[in-house]
């Protein structure tokens, strides 16, 4: 065999895809020291590749492509068989001769799968690596081929060390349940089109093809750089195998009280109509009145602005003042609260409100969480739409109240309302409250927007039926660990944000409203007839037993 060059592999890999090049060229033209060694290469023909505005004029530089390089021509060899290096070897090293036909004869010849026979008692200690598996939402990046040549170095290095023997590395791709169905969903809008439009059968069609033209870019890929995968174990993660795995993980977890099913608020983004996880949410830093573009809408949404505006006091001329920065959720509001101490609402304990927009009556209630130093020191409550409102309407038993939709329009009794954009409605309810006399205007407020890392939507708090991964056992164990010295982190000051991190841990959505990733292996199942429950029709559950139907959610 030939040791394949890995720098070289690199090489041919970027000339081979524009991205990677693009990111390479931008890598090495901020290096202090990359215009004196590109220049070093022997050259004719000059590309001039633009550079991002942040790179400083001194260091512009120019990549070069060389000329005469010499191919080596495929046609002597037959797929798969050995190189024919008869015929004289060029003057120059060129990557492209050398390089070529060699991979898919060591693949043949399984030069990249554990020496057969091996065990244990050969003594020889099993190294297997699982390749991080890529995403089939694009092709490799700069990333990945860095990662690559490491984790190649490492398993020719054992390889050689055990003659082969109990070393495997492991390749795969993963479907990246939102991130793909994603992408296609962008494919389909350049044809003015919608996953609901062609359907889900016909678009899980569209996401197979989409996958399965990104695969075969990617081991094309790894197959330049010359990693020395096991390709006879490739797994890509909707297998059926792995299908099965993730089916018997969920159900062995939900019998030992890990996974359970509840009413709470998620994350959701209207743009995916989906949960998100909480990694899945960027907080956004804005410190003013900051114009957002929002996926789905021509204009860009005005965030960062605090909105002050009068509550009357039920049966008197009185009236309480709460901000926000989301007029929208005003129609969700249960209560106004204030804190105990706070002098200033003393005489309004035990009182009621009038709702704004909608007249209805609401408490005033007292909770030890409201910062009296905030704003007027009242602040409105919307249990259906924040988290922190959600725990304190479960204290005082508030109702909540959904008043949006999944595509993110409002759900009201009031039909000037109702099925109204959130954002359009935003603009409405402050003409309203103007017309009325209460709105008390708006000032610039530094705030954190949380925006859906996979869309770049605004996220909204919703009160949905998930699947929750049981956080409390887990986390508490994984802290143990650190602490008994079972689990060593490095460096040590991070055990530090171990601990803390891990006892804000609340309880992990699971589920996704997808429809490309794992199905969650549980259902509801209505039975009519006079054989179940002593005749009549009744709602039972298959699967793991779970109420309830089964969301898709990527694993």
């Amino acid at each position: 065999m030939i040791p394949i060059h890995l720098s070289s592999g690199i090489h041919n890999l970027i000339r081979r895809y524009p991205l990677i090049k693009r990111n390479t060229t931008s890598l090495q033209s901020q290096h202090p020291r990359s215009k004196k060694l590109l220049t070093k290469r022997k050259v004719r023909e000059k590309l001039d590749i633009p550079l991002p505005p942040s790179v400083n004029e001194e260091v512009k530089i120019k990549l070069f492509k060389s000329e005469g390089e010499q191919s080596y021509d495929i046609g002597r060899t037959k797929p798969g068989d050995k190189k024919d290096i008869i015929s004289p070897l060029p003057k120059k090293y060129w990557p492209s001769y050398v390089e070529a036909v060699w991979y898919e004869w060591w693949k043949k010849m399984g030069f990249f799968s554990p020496v057969e026979n091996s065990s244990p008692s050969d003594g020889v200690k099993p190294f297997v690596m699982v390749i991080p598996p890529p995403n089939v939402t694009g092709e490799l990046h700069m990333g990945h081929a860095l990662t690559v040549a490491i984790e190649d170095s490492l398993v020719r290095w054992y390889r050689m060390r055990q003659g082969g023997r109990g070393v495997v590395w492991l390749p795969g791709c993963d479907h990246a349940g939102i991130a793909t169905q994603v992408a296609v969903e962008r494919r389909l809008a350049a044809r003015g089109l919608s996953r609901y439009d062609v359907g889900r059968e016909e678009f899980i069609r569209e996401v197979w093809e989409w996958g399965r033209d990104k695969a075969t870019a990617i081991e094309s890929q790894l197959g330049l750089l010359g990693a020395s995968l096991d390709w006879s174990r490739f797994t890509f993660t909707l297998d059926k195998s792995y299908s099965r795995a993730v089916d018997e993980a969920f159900i062995r977890l939900y019998e030992a009280g890990l996974i359970r099913r509840d009413l709470r608020l998620v994350n959701w983004c209207p743009h995916l109509r989906s949960a998100v996880s909480d990694i899945e949410v960027d907080l956004l830093p804005i410190s003013g009145r900051t114009p957002l573009a929002v996926p789905g809408r021509s204009e860009p949404v005005v965030c960062g602005l605090l909105e002050s505006f009068e509550y009357p006091v039920s049966g008197s001329t009185e009236v309480v003042t709460v901000a926000t920065t989301r007029l929208e959720t005003l129609l969700g509001d249960t209560a106004v609260a204030v804190h105990p101490n706070d002098s200033r609402y003393f005489r309004y304990r035990g009182s009621f409100l009038t709702h704004p927009i909608s007249g209805s009556r609401i408490p005033i209630i007292i909770d030890d969480s409201v910062n009296p130093d905030f704003g007027s020191g009242a602040v409105k409550v919307t249990p259906g739409h924040d988290f922190t409102d959600f725990e304190l309407a479960m204290n005082h038993g508030l109702p909540v109240i959904t008043v949006m939709d999944d595509r993110g329009r409002m759900i009201s009794d009031l039909s000037r309302y109702h099925q109204m954009d959130r954002f359009i409605a935003r603009s409405a309810i402050r003409d309203e409250l103007e017309q009325k006399g209460l709105y008390r205007g708006a000032q610039e407020f530094e705030t954190l927007i949380p925006v859906c890392s996979r869309s770049g939507d605004i996220i909204e708090p919703m009160l949905k039926q998930h699947w929750l991964v049981v956080m409390e056992t887990l986390t508490r164990r994984a802290v143990e660990a650190v602490e008994s010295g079972e689990l060593v982190i490095h460096p040590e000051h991070h055990r530090k944000t171990w601990k803390s991190w891990l006892s804000q841990s609340k309880d992990w959505c699971l589920s996704r409203q997808i429809w490309w990733g794992h199905r969650v292996p549980a259902y509801r199942v209505e039975v009519s007839g006079s054989g179940v429950g002593g005749g009549g029709s009744g709602v039972h559950n298959a699967g793991c037993g779970a109420e309830g139907a089964g969301c898709g959610a990527e694993g």
